[in-house]
């Protein structure tokens, strides 16, 4: 289970690592907000100038540290998901 207490997940319903991302983290229990950036572009903008690129998924942790299109393994490492 995660230890994180909110996690933010910008992506998009076309995108292939934005529908793994968010399969990953509900497999494994782990609540967060899902942004639909082409629904709400200051969304999009918001992360595009903190990353200063334009992939997605951007997913951003309580502590302001984020991940671009990160791998599952990465992801449940930040996202305090026990390794089997």
């Amino acid at each position: 289970m995660s230890d994180a207490k909110k996690i933010t997940v910008y992506g998009a319903d076309w995108c292939g690592d934005c529908r793994r991302s968010n399969g990953y983290l509900d497999a494994h229990g782990v609540p967060y907000t899902y942004v639909d950036v082409d629904a709400d572009a200051a969304a999009k903008a918001m992360i595009e100038n903190l990353t200063g690129a334009k992939s997605i998924p951007v997913i951003i942790f309580e502590d302001g540290s984020y991940l671009i299109e990160p791998s599952n393994e990465a992801l449940g490492e930040k996202a305090g998901v026990a390794r089997d």
